[in-house]
């Protein structure tokens, strides 16, 4: 059977993705059916069965563009997956989100940074809320990481507001950079795990890789950027307000923060969930809760986590 299909109302590279990488995977997951595509219409050739269903995923995928910025592999992945929902979470071969600076494949290890990784991709805010060691921000780096790689951002800014834990760390000598580092450490650690450290350094130099105190967000507007936003229940509401209103065009907004870890002063003075409240029914913004079980590091944390928490 030959079928013909044509794009109307839309750019046909909005679909295929640059070098045809969007359409390419498309086209992955039916090996016994023959796709030419010129320009704005594309020749089918195969079984009746094959030509009904890619018909059926691409007019899915059309959709989908309409109600995001830019598509990417992992929404025709998630056209043929659905849910995962049901039983044990086990990764797939495929869902990679960035190699390692060692070739360690960097993916979601349990259901929930995989539901992580979706609303990403969903929605250009996502909030990311649950306990230490549930991979929150890592996974935020890898997908703000991966991101840059395949150029649909230029740059990656990570952010977070300098709350001392508990301590009071008093003068620090050095410059600014010196000063402000011991907040920004796990973000650094994060980053190194993922682009080497002298292409990093470039990266910053150069100003695609940004880290700074939240203080220093004010007055910006981020475009073309990954944006995250780590700690933020050491945000008050109007800190927070004020780093959401940065975003600009074709930006990423990614919020991580546990509630249980709030360092301010007052605790009651905290906009994480009180900001996440007030947005509840605003379309664009996902929202993940994680669990104890989430948690991927020692397995004893997991159980100092729940003890504290008793």
């Amino acid at each position: 059977m030959k079928k013909n299909i044509r794009l109307e109302n839309i750019d046909p590279v909005e679909i295929y993705g640059a070098g045809n990488r969007i359409l390419e995977a498309l086209c992955s997951w039916f090996p016994q059916l023959k796709v030419t595509a010129r320009g704005d219409g594309i020749i089918l050739e195969g079984s009746e069965e094959d030509c009904r269903k890619f018909n059926e995923k691409l007019d899915l995928l059309v959709e989908r563009r309409m109600h995001k910025t830019s598509l990417t592999p992992y929404d025709v992945e998630d056209l043929f997956e659905g849910d995962s929902s049901a039983g044990h979470f086990i990764p797939r071969a495929d869902s990679v989100i960035v190699h390692g600076i060692d070739g360690r494949p960097i993916r979601a290890r349990n259901k929930r940074q995989e539901e992580m990784v979706k609303a990403y991709f969903e929605n250009d805010l996502l909030f990311a809320v649950g306990p230490a060691g549930s991979g929150k921000t890592y996974i935020a780096i890898a997908l703000a990481v991966r991101a840059l790689k395949h150029r649909e951002i230029k740059r990656i800014i990570l952010t977070r507001p300098a709350v001392e834990a508990g301590e009071r760390l008093g003068f620090l000598p050095g410059d600014l950079k010196d000063k402000l580092d011991p907040y920004l450490q796990p973000l650094y650690d994060a980053l190194g795990d993922m682009i080497p450290a002298k292409r990093l350094n470039d990266f910053m130099e150069e100003g695609i890789v940004q880290i700074a105190p939240l203080a220093y967000m004010r007055g910006r507007t981020l475009d073309k950027a990954c944006v995250i936003l780590d700690e933020a229940q050491n945000t008050n509401i109007g800190q927070l307000k004020m780093f959401l209103t940065r975003m600009g065009c074709d930006a990423k907004f990614i919020v991580t923060g546990d509630a249980s870890q709030i360092d301010l002063p007052d605790k009651r003075d905290s906009g994480l969930m009180k900001g996440i409240g007030l947005l509840e029914n605003i379309k664009g913004i996902g929202r993940i809760f994680f669990q104890n079980e989430d948690i991927v590091r020692h397995p004893l944390v997991s159980k100092i986590v729940k003890a504290f928490e008793a």
